[in-house]
């Protein structure tokens, strides 16, 4: 699949809605129960684009998929530390594009000074796992029966990927508005379309 990965705006809000919407209403993919609207989508990219990378993949002109981080936790020590979430549409699955678009997240993660990437996965979902671990993430924890959603209680697993050696002293995380336009992004940007020719 001929694959262009390219950062997201808020015009891209009706077409990531079409790929998360049946998420929220027939998955436990996610604890959302009622899909967002597309201004929450909107609102969403526009909030986290601040601070993290939200990236789409578009594949013959259509968003087949899309990517973003956000803050671990709200402790000031944690903030080394992303939490990412990938999603991809129904009719693109097993062709490469989460792993894709994880990739090109993590090259920008890196040069934010972002150590750790956390990945929560509601289990059982053996295709979720399959693409965290084939990226080089690795379980680290789970939470039994954390969530109800369709009547069932479900579990969710933590996977841990380590983006750089850890050092004492880290610098800090570079918000990505101020990265967003640079040329390292834009290096991370083509890399991946480079490597998918």
């Amino acid at each position: 699949m001929s694959l262009t990965i390219r950062i997201a705006t808020t015009a891209d809000a009706e077409d990531v809605l079409a790929i998360y919407g049946p998420y929220c209403e027939s998955s436990a993919a996610t604890f959302e129960i009622v899909a967002p609207s597309v201004d929450q989508i909107r609102e969403r990219i526009e909030r986290v684009s601040l601070d993290y990378p939200w990236l789409v993949g578009e594949a013959e002109g259509h968003v087949v998929g899309y990517v973003y981080a956000t803050r671990f936790r709200e402790r000031a020590a944690y903030r080394w530390t992303a939490e990412v979430a990938a999603y991809v549409a129904a009719n693109s699955h097993r062709r490469g594009v989460g792993a894709r678009l994880y990739r090109t997240l993590f090259e920008i993660l890196r040069a934010q000074n972002y150590f750790k990437a956390i990945a929560g996965i509601t289990l059982p979902n053996p295709a979720s796992v399959g693409l965290h671990e084939r990226v080089g993430f690795v379980q680290t924890g789970m939470f039994p029966a954390v969530g109800c959603k369709g009547s069932a209680w479900l579990d969710v697993g933590w996977w841990q990927l380590e983006l750089q050696p850890l050092v004492t002293d880290p610098p800090e995380p570079i918000p990505f508005q101020h990265l967003r336009d640079s040329q390292l992004v834009r290096e991370a940007l083509a890399a991946e379309r480079a490597s998918s020719r």
